[in-house]
């Protein structure tokens, strides 16, 4: 059941990440990072929207494809990990404390965690928070979700805390490549 309805949660939180949930992402990881590991990438479409920007996938795998994100080490040698990881909390936070030791690490997700007492632990190594805004999940709904939701930056070498990034401050790029199906 989601925080404030009574729509139960699609099973493992698999709620494909929309392109214009990528957009607010791009001006922040542009110089920055040419490969990226994408490993609870569901139906592909965040790694697809990446791919459209010309960042290159060496990783991508989801747990329903037997790919468990928490039990492998090896992604590839991204710049970054960029994932919308499911949201709960036990296994969100086992995988930001995962995944930062493996490369710098993008994670979508609500943007309330960080106003929260179980945030405290993790925000130190967090670097940037990138506001989106809500975010439409369900393609054919004509309802957004109930929360706003934010680009996490985490990083093991950073301890400096985040700093955050208002919505759409900067415009990002157009994609190197036309983008079907998103």
């Amino acid at each position: 059941m989601g925080k404030r309805s009574t729509f139960a949660r699609r099973p493992m939180d698999a709620y494909a990440t929309p392109y214009k949930a990528v957009l607010p992402l791009i001006p922040h990881i542009a110089t920055a990072v040419y490969t990226f590991a994408e490993p609870c990438c569901g139906e592909g479409k965040l790694f697809v929207a990446l791919k459209s920007f010309g960042f290159k996938c060496v990783y991508a795998g989801d747990v329903v494809d037997g790919l468990d994100a928490l039990a492998t080490n090896d992604y590839g040698n991204p710049d970054a990990i960029i994932t919308n990881p499911p949201w709960t909390r036990s296994i969100l936070h086992e995988m930001i404390l995962h995944f930062q030791k493996i490369a710098p690490t993008w994670l979508l997700f609500d943007a309330d965690w960080a106003h929260t007492k179980q945030a405290i632990p993790f925000l130190p190594q967090c670097s940037h928070i990138v506001a989106i805004g809500r975010v439409k999940w369900i393609e054919d709904s004509s309802h957004t979700g109930k929360d706003n939701c934010a680009w996490y930056r985490f990083d093991a070498h950073h301890n400096d805390g985040p700093r955050f990034f208002g919505q759409f401050i900067e415009r990002a790029p157009e994609p190197k490549q036309e983008v079907f199906g998103i």
